[in-house]
């Protein structure tokens, strides 16, 4: 494979506390040849205690989406992968790193793709990580398996410079995926659907649309097949 896949690879980080970790994860990105870097609503901004952390990836920080949202980071990528190291009852199930990056390195050859990391103390909330295609994890010691931010992005950015240099991907799909924004939009369909038809009580949810996020994340989805489902869904409103 050709290290131009990496260019399709944006690390977001989402609500950093702390600018060094910002810097030191430039610094990760930049040694395994990987630049665009998406910040979400980071707590402070970027500082001198960045700049020096970036230790020559200063480049990396000066170009840096800033986003006020995780759906405005993800906006125009075919895959997001969420990076956690807790298990979570309504997330997917999670790879590990080395699995994980490949499958999205397969999803690079398609268009843009993103590798998402929470804050330091508490990782990507349960709703962060459903907006994601899938979940990945590091296989740490688990007598003492924290990693601190950059330490995170480093182990992710390496398996995905492996992949990509490494053997022959398997093809693209000839079905494009579906952009982010996409099934975001259908996501909000499929909520007015369900409760114009009653099926979804706003006073009693449950978990019902996490459930779904989860059942339709792991599909891999389409554009096709998005546009098929907001299709069946304006046939049922019609009849709402």
């Amino acid at each position: 494979m050709s290290a131009d896949l990496l260019s399709h690879i944006r690390i977001v980080l989402s609500h950093t506390t702390h600018p060094g970790n910002i810097g030191a994860a430039a610094r990760a990105m930049k040694t395994m040849g990987i630049t665009s870097l998406y910040l979400v609503k980071p707590k402070k901004p970027v500082d001198a205690e960045a700049v020096a952390m970036a230790s020559g990836a200063s480049d990396l920080l000066e170009g840096a989406h800033y986003c006020d949202s995780l759906a405005e980071a993800l906006q125009g990528t075919v895959y997001a992968l969420a990076v956690s190291a807790r298990r979570r009852e309504l997330a997917y199930a999670s790879a590990d790193a080395r699995s994980a990056t490949r499958l999205l390195l397969e999803a690079a050859q398609e268009g843009e793709v993103a590798i998402v990391f929470g804050t330091e103390m508490s990782g990507l909330t349960n709703e962060e990580i459903l907006q994601c295609r899938a979940a990945a994890h590091i296989t740490a010691d688990p007598g003492y398996s924290s990693l601190n931010l950059a330490a995170a992005v480093q182990v992710m950015a390496y398996e995905a410079r492996v992949a990509a240099l490494g053997g022959a991907l398997p093809a693209a799909a000839g079905n494009p995926l579906a952009r982010h924004e996409d099934i975001e939009n259908f996501y909000t369909h499929l909520e007015q659907s369900l409760l114009a038809s009653g099926f979804l009580d706003p006073a009693n949810p449950r978990r019902l649309l996490p459930r779904l996020r989860r059942l339709f994340g792991r599909t891999g989805l389409e554009q096709e097949e998005v546009n098929i489902l907001r299709g069946v869904l304006k046939s049922f409103d019609k009849n709402t």
